[in-house]
């Protein structure tokens, strides 16, 4: 008889790994009663169900459907803004969302920003050095990816804080949020709020065209297409959304890997200079313990995995953080090492039509954030014996992290 794994209980949240080991070698296609859908822990099986045509990304529509009682026209509300988003669409609308956007978010574009990157870091790292201790999420992880992704949209940096306020409204629904009872409340609120916001950018931006990607999104055209306006509002606010809580998390979750594994940090505080070696620890912190736990699919049919019938319509879990520790591909995957030769093949960006828009950028905000925290800091020592997980299924960070360095003198 399978076993009855609780993957929502506080104990999965705080360290999913043993569990997701167990399930990925005894029942890696595994049904879910906690979760009501299936669960895929397997690095060939998330890889594949990530570009299965048969399973749709469209998980919003059919929740909005299938809801009734009080919260439905809050769900409505939700279903219509969140529609848009191409995360949320399947081809042939997901082909054209994507590629109207992908002609404002451009790899030049995203390498241009190098400067303006380092210097919000440094900015962040100024405000901390004196004290000799910060909070990592508070004053650092949070403020830059939100920061940089403000000036990306053209948001004045003034905004931000409300913005992220509405945008974590917003996350208790999308990233499944476990204990809110308010959740669909909060998310309505703070989609509302952000839609009235990015209306008027938006018309501000077609008054006065600038550099920024919400220029970009009102000029995009391809074919002859380009975004409607609901569209536009709604993935301005899904760039903003997506574009600080995966590096927030990546950050947070990094520096507490390092803290945790002292030989690791001493060879990137060592060798931080080197490029290659920095771009490969962030790799591998996506690999060990990233920013994302799970990508979410509904079967468009009925579908054989391992033996096991998904029925059309039935939700599947595929937990990209066991296919990331899967001993098949990574061996030893339990061991951190930030040089690992295959740690880029993780799938915490995703794989195939959906690889995440902002990974390029994720991965250089990563990497110049540790390269100036290892330049800058020393003696990093973890002043919180016990961390309070985000209690999200989907996304993997934490609330807090309090730590203690020595600044490093500067050559003059």
């Amino acid at each position: 008889m399978p076993v009855a794994y609780d993957l929502r209980s506080p104990a999965f949240i705080a360290d999913p790994f043993p569990t997701l080991a167990e399930m990925r070698r005894d029942d890696p296609v595994h049904w879910s009663d906690s979760l009501g859908g299936w669960v895929l822990t397997r690095h060939d099986d998330v890889r594949q169900g990530l570009r299965d045509k048969r399973l749709s990304s469209d998980r919003i529509r059919p929740f909005v459907d299938h809801m009734d009682g009080e919260d439905r026209a809050l769900v409505d509300e939700l279903g219509e803004s969140l529609g848009h988003w191409a995360v949320f669409n399947d081809p042939p609308v997901h082909t054209r969302l994507r590629g109207l956007m992908n002609k404002a978010f451009t790899t030049r574009a995203i390498q241009g920003l190098r400067p303006n990157i380092q210097g919000i870091v440094d900015d962040l790292l100024d405000d901390v050095e004196a004290a000799g201790r910060m909070d990592v999420i508070r004053d650092f992880a949070y403020p830059l990816p939100a920061t940089v992704i403000a000036d990306m949209l053209g948001v004045p940096r003034r905004d931000v804080d409300n913005l992220k306020k509405w945008s974590d409204d917003l996350g208790t629904f999308v990233l499944t949020s476990r204990v809110n009872p308010d959740k669909y409340r909060l998310a309505a609120h703070g989609i509302r709020e952000m839609t009235e916001y990015f209306q008027d950018l938006i018309a501000e931006r077609e008054r006065n065209p600038g550099g920024d990607v919400t220029s970009g999104l009102i000029e995009a055209h391809l074919e002859g297409d380009r975004l409607t306006a609901d569209e536009m509002v709604s993935n301005c606010i899904l760039l903003l959304f997506a574009g600080h809580e995966t590096t927030t998390h990546l950050i947070g979750n990094g520096l507490y890997a390092l803290l945790t594994h002292p030989d690791q940090l001493a060879d990137l505080r060592e060798n931080w200079q080197d490029q290659k070696l920095v771009q490969n620890a962030v790799e591998e912190i996506l690999r060990w313990d990233g920013p994302s736990l799970a990508g979410v699919r509904v079967a468009g049919e009925d579908v054989e995995i391992r033996g096991k019938r998904i029925k059309k319509g039935e939700r599947l879990f595929l937990f990209n953080a066991a296919a990331g520790r899967d001993p098949e591909l990574f061996p030893d995957p339990d061991r951190f090492d930030i040089r690992r030769k295959e740690a880029g093949r993780h799938v915490n960006f995703g794989y195939g039509i959906h690889f995440c828009i902002g990974a390029p950028l994720a991965r250089l905000e990563g990497e110049i954030a540790l390269t100036t925290m290892m330049r800058r800091f020393d003696d990093w020592t973890m002043e919180q014996p016990k961390l309070d997980w985000s209690d999200s299924i989907i996304v993997r960070g934490v609330h807090a992290l309090n730590v203690s360095f020595r600044p490093v003198k500067q050559a003059a």
